[in-house]
């Protein structure tokens, strides 16, 4: 058990609890009441950010983990660290317009598929070794 990767987990836990909180504060800003999804086009990027990060998170906590557990706990949480400062940046940016989301983008997307392939070459390494 690595207290790097746990405290990167719940930072993450934490940059969701806070865009799903700025979804709720954006309905009531930009008047679009419940069930709706759409409506304001400030409101339907603020959901964007919630849904895309929740789609990312899927696969960025088992791939964090695992990488931790088969590479190293110390470069999981740092690569998991800049996950999240592009998760920031993606939110950020795409709060203000869509097309300034991309770099967060690609910081995060960057930084999860690094830990998706390390984990993978962690695990497969350990098989071969056994």
């Amino acid at each position: 058990m690595s207290p790097w990767t746990s405290l990167i987990t719940i930072l993450a836990l934490v940059l969701y609890l806070v865009i799903t909180i700025n979804v709720g504060r954006a309905r009531g800003k930009y008047k679009v009441s419940p069930p709706q999804m759409t409506g304001d086009e400030n409101f339907e990027r603020v959901l964007r950010v919630q849904q895309n990060t929740l789609e990312q998170m899927i696969l960025f906590l088992p791939a964090l983990w695992l990488f931790s557990f088969y590479v190293s706990s110390v470069w999981g949480a740092i690569i998991g660290a800049i996950w999240l400062v592009g998760r920031i940046v993606y939110a950020w940016g795409y709060y203000q317009a869509a097309e300034k989301r991309m770099i967060g983008f690609g910081i995060s997307s960057l930084s999860g598929t690094v830990l998706i392939l390390g984990s993978l070459v962690g695990i497969i390494l350990s098989i071969v070794k056994v």
